[in-house]
């Protein structure tokens, strides 16, 4: 029955990544078709994020109340609604209203299954399951860039992952059973801390600080990376779409791999090995080079130096702040994850509006250094308590 279990936390965690990479690899094709400027489409981005903080901030009453299975199934259900409203509507201000459940759908899920995996299984499992949502995160681009390609229709793609993630909906209801007794268990220890206080405590906003920024690479990398070869590398646009999944793909490996050796090498040395493998990603990718394979590779390297910060951080939480503390602090951890991808793809959107799609390299470039230099700060800390 516990292997049942794995299995359909498994699955939510593709549930998870399927949306994710959709409108960067759509922002072609929905600018044209209603005319808007490419930076509205950061717009978009940051309304489905700001819904997902909302429901991340609100994760442990959610969980609280009705449980991880439940608030598990309606959010992927909420999130199906909302893709298949993206394949209707004829209008902007419509995309723009139904980010609110596309992002809602997102948050409160996502910090519930990352507490109960942090606490109840090793860090092999939680680099494994962060595997499956880039499975799903990669699958996204390809269904898009195949839709594109072969319909001419960035709706269809819109609409089959619509329905796939009804079909896991469906999945998970029926299982709901499964998750009796299992889903607040990490809940059953309260915390006796105010919100105010849980930033007292050793090495919170630090951790906050590396989520922030880890966030703000990867949400930019991803959402501009088919732009970027579309505007900079000469590709055409079903190309762009399908070559941009390099990224998640890069993850994906990265967190297949770092399931192996996570439990040998611990969460602190796999976050550090993480840090240089980002570094060497952005090198190739602002090498002035006229063959594509190295932009290709540049960007292939910076998902798998990505790959393992983001899972062995959270495995960290409750190791480091105790059980008690970690549903709370895990919250506020993806809600300023949350808050990057809010915000910096579409300050970066205005900026390439400017200075060309050629700064985003630098751009990415930028955050990559404050990553590496947090991970040195938050060195000592990961250490003591790994």
């Amino acid at each position: 029955m516990f292997s049942i279990l794995l299995a359909i936390i498994y699955l939510a965690f593709i549930s998870l990544g399927l949306p994710d990479a959709l409108l960067g690899s759509a922002l072609h094709e929905i600018t044209r078709e209603f005319g808007i400027p490419v930076s509205f489409c950061g717009l978009l981005y940051m309304v489905i994020s700001l819904s997902t903080i909302t429901s991340t901030l609100m994760s442990e009453k959610l969980v609280r109340f009705f449980g991880t299975g439940r608030v598990t199934a309606f959010s992927v259900m909420l999130t199906a609604g909302a893709l298949i409203g993206f394949s209707l509507t004829k209008s902007f201000y419509a995309l723009c209203l139904l980010s609110i459940p596309y992002g809602f759908g997102a948050g409160a899920v996502d910090s519930a299954l990352n507490n109960y995996v942090a606490i109840h299984y090793k860090g092999r499992h939680m680099n494994w399951l962060h595997c499956f949502w880039g499975i799903g995160a990669a699958l996204g681009p390809y269904i898009m860039g195949s839709c594109i390609g072969m319909v001419d229709s960035w709706r269809r793609g819109y609409e089959l992952v619509g329905m796939i993630q009804i079909f896991l909906s469906l999945v998970l209801l029926l299982t709901l059973p499964k998750w009796q007794g299992k889903d607040c268990d990490e809940l059953s220890t309260k915390s006796d801390k105010r919100p105010r206080s849980i930033f007292k405590i050793k090495g919170v906003g630090v951790f906050m600080m590396l989520f922030f920024c880890y966030f703000a690479f990867e949400s930019t990398a991803g959402l501009w990376a088919s732009s970027f070869l579309l505007n900079c590398k000469g590709l055409n646009v079903e190309m762009a779409a399908s070559l941009a999944s390099l990224f998640y793909i890069g993850i994906t490996l990265g967190r297949l791999l770092g399931g192996f050796i996570s439990d040998l090498l611990g969460d602190a040395k796999m976050i550090r090995i993480g840090g240089m493998i980002l570094l060497l990603g952005s090198v190739f990718l602002i090498l002035p080079s006229k063959y594509l394979a190295v932009s290709l590779i540049g960007i292939f390297f910076l998902g798998v130096g990505g790959a393992p910060i983001f899972p062995c951080a959270m495995h960290l939480t409750p190791m480091i702040f105790g059980k008690e503390n970690s549903s709370r602090i895990i919250s506020l951890q993806m809600a300023s994850a949350y808050l990057a991808s809010t915000f910096i793809p579409y300050f970066f959107g205005v900026v390439a509006e400017y200075k060309g799609m050629e700064i985003y390299p630098f751009f990415l470039l930028a955050f990559i250094a404050v990553i590496v230099l947090i991970i040195r700060k938050t060195r000592s800390l990961c250490e003591a308590n790994n």
